[in-house]
């Protein structure tokens, strides 16, 4: 799809520095976008503004992955309208945000987000209105409305290859940062200053990261330079915010790839600080767990199967765990609450930094608790382990922690083989645990008549669930 359009610009570019005020434009011969390949609720947002004077454009990522030929899984709208014109024009229109406002154009389950073509920050605020824009001390952007011209709107966006803007009338693309040229050379590069631009919003370190990893593309170098040095400045993204960035980073099925590129240029310590130092202690296991369970959750995104970010923190948490649990029982703490207490403090210090829901964080901590269960196999434990709403999350954990190199004695292909076993041999099974248990013991098995089991210590000769 792409050769058409690289033919048209095989032609010595310019070495004009971008954005341009005057866009390159690209006719319908130029390049392989057409009108069939948007959907019909977009197109008819952009000609309705369009017919009621307005200009109106798709913009951003749908032209960048149709030209990618990647169906893109939203369209987006830039126009001259305010928010408010564009509410006027739509019954089924919704205003939202504050930091950004935005206009959402409802079709049944399918939602076209509208924007007014913003303009860039002043950098004082007796430049302008302190309500429509406002900096921090850092250069951080805090509200964003103030609105521009269509060329104003080019130069604030944030990479090269989103600043492309498709008319679905005339058929013809305005790219006014050299957008197409870096689609060609596969390249993420900011337009603008980039230490100015991570300044404004450190987020667009993230994204630069997410782009790379989705579109395997490369950061441009002038734009990579200052990702490591300006890392720290995501401690200032409101936590909510980065809960939902991190779950765009690691929930679109290129997951383990974004990883490496968050280790790369020292993005994750700032949004896992505890995971990051775990993986300074133990480098080969916390990065085995954690990256293979990242591949999983790409390949069950691929095959269409569900996905559950209570999964993904557990995983992404559990590496810095084990050390916590051997602190409190060197305090002289048991193993069963110095696990819980552990798993406590843990999640409540991930939580000062990335906003993790409560229906997210107590699913963890049962996921986790799971792990210290399941070697506790004996009597009526292992069938009422079974019927645990969390068995399947927790023997899925177990196997996990088994392929990075944790020695659980045969644990996870225990639990595999009792779920397959019919009713007879999973007595035989939990007989045979029990006796190898004595002969480990060396103490032949006492029956107890009558009152209450005395809770002992662990005799399954298993080794610590949380790690080693």
């Amino acid at each position: 799809m792409l050769k058409k359009l690289f033919q048209s610009l095989r032609s010595p570019l310019r070495r004009a520095k971008h954005p341009r005020s005057t866009p390159e434009v690209l006719t319908n011969s130029q390049h392989p976008l057409r009108r069939g390949q948007i959907s019909r609720y977009a197109v008819s947002v952009v000609e309705r503004l369009q017919n009621a004077g307005y200009q109106a454009y798709l913009v951003g990522g749908c032209v960048r992955d149709l030209l990618l030929d990647i169906e893109p899984k939203d369209f987006d709208v830039a126009t001259s309208a305010t928010p408010e014109q564009v509410r006027a024009e739509f019954r089924n229109a919704r205003v939202i945000g504050r930091r950004f406002k935005l206009v959402h154009v409802h079709f049944g389950r399918e939602i076209i987000e509208v924007a007014t073509f913003r303009a860039n920050h002043p950098q004082s605020e007796d430049d302008e209105d302190s309500n429509l824009s406002s900096r921090n001390e850092s250069g951080r952007i805090l509200r964003d409305n103030v609105y521009g011209s269509l060329e104003d709107d080019a130069q604030r966006r944030d990479f090269t290859i989103n600043a492309l803007y498709y008319d679905v009338t005339g058929e013809h693309i305005l790219d006014y940062a050299r957008g197409v040229h870096d689609i060609r050379n596969r390249l993420i590069r900011l337009i603008g200053d980039p230490e100015q631009r991570y300044q404004e919003d450190p987020v667009r370190m993230l994204r630069a990261v997410r782009f790379a990893a989705k579109l395997d593309f490369d950061i441009e170098k002038h734009s990579a330079a200052p990702i490591p040095r300006l890392a720290a400045m995501l401690r200032e993204i409101p936590s909510a915010r980065l809960f939902d960035e991190v779950l765009k980073l690691f929930l679109a099925g290129y997951a383990e790839h974004t990883f490496e590129l968050l280790l790369e240029y020292d993005l994750f310590a700032p949004l896992f600080p505890a995971s990051a130092a775990a993986l300074k202690r133990n480098p080969d296991y916390a990065h085995s767990l954690i990256s293979q369970a990242l591949a999983n959750t790409d390949l069950r995104i691929q095959q269409g199967k569900p996905v559950t970010p209570a999964f993904l923190f557990a995983a992404l948490l559990w590496p810095a765990l084990p050390a916590r649990v051997a602190q409190l029982q060197d305090r002289g703490m048991p193993p069963i609450p110095a696990m819980q207490e552990a798993a406590h403090e843990l999640i409540s210090e991930q939580c000062q930094r990335i906003a993790v829901p409560k229906r997210f964080t107590i699913p963890i901590r049962e996921i986790w608790d799971m792990q210290e269960r399941l070697p506790r196999r004996s009597g009526k434990r292992a069938d009422l382990l079974l019927e645990n709403p969390r068995f399947r999350a927790g023997y899925d954990f177990l196997l996990l922690r088994e392929s990075a190199g944790e020695k659980t004695g045969g644990l996870g292909d225990w639990w595999t083989d009792y779920q397959d076993c019919s009713d007879s041999e999973r007595r035989s099974m939990i007989r045979d645990l029990n006796s190898n248990q004595e002969e480990s013991s060396g103490a032949p098995r006492k029956r107890r008549r009558g009152g209450n089991r005395r809770r002992g210590p662990r005799s399954d000769g298993a080794p610590n669930s949380v790690g080693e």
